[in-house]
C-alpha cells in the first residue's frame, strides 16, 4: 500500500489503542494527522470520524484508521461517505481480505476488544496487503450510491 499520511481517529474508549497505534506508526516512519479525540473524556463518536472521512475523501490522508469501543459506531459513521471504504477488523486475514478484496481505505479496530499485540499484527498485514484488483475492482465500482 502506498501510504500518503495516515489520518487517525478515535473516542474516549479507542483513545488508549490509539496512543500505541501512532507510537507504531512513527516508528515505521509513516506520517500522520490525528483528528482526535485527545484524550479519554467521553465524548461523540460521529465528531471524528466525519473529520477522518472528509480528510480520505479530499485526499489529505490516506490511509485512515479510527478506534472506538467495539468499532462498530465508527465504521457506520464512516461508511456514510460516498468516499470511504471502513472495514471492521479483529484479525490479520480479516485485515488482509479488506485490502485485498475490498480496496478499504479505512481499517476500524475495536479498542475495548484487541490488545496492543494484535493490533499490530492487524495494521501489518493491512499496510503490507494490496488491492487485487480484477473481479473485485468491479465490485468495489458498484458500492457508492448513484443517483
Amino acid at each position: 500500500m502506498e501510504v500518503k499520511t495516515v489520518g487517525l481517529a478515535c473516542d474516549h474508549a479507542g483513545y488508549p489503542l490509539k496512543q500505541f497505534v501512532l507510537t507504531y506508526l512513527e516508528q515505521r516512519g509513516y506520517p500522520c494527522k490525528d483528528y482526535g479525540t485527545f484524550s479519554d473524556q467521553s465524548v461523540d463518536y460521529p465528531d471524528f470520524a466525519h473529520a477522518l472521512a472528509e480528510g480520505i475523501e479530499s485526499g489529505e490522508v490516506y490511509p485512515g484508521i479510527a478506534i472506538c469501543g467495539s468499532g462498530e459506531g465508527m465504521a457506520i459513521t464512516l461508511n456514510k461517505h460516498q468516499g470511504v471504504r471502513a472495514g471492521l477488523v479483529w484479525n490479520q486475514d480479516i485485515a488482509c481480505l479488506i485490502r485485498q478484496h475490498n480496496d478499504a481505505n479505512v481499517i476500524v479496530l475495536p479498542g475495548r476488544f484487541i490488545d496492543n499485540k494484535t493490533a499490530e499484527a492487524i495494521l501489518d498485514r493491512f499496510f503490507t496487503a494490496t488491492f487485487e484488483g480484477g473481479r473485485h475492482e468491479r465490485r468495489v465500482s458498484k458500492i457508492p450510491v448513484q443517483r
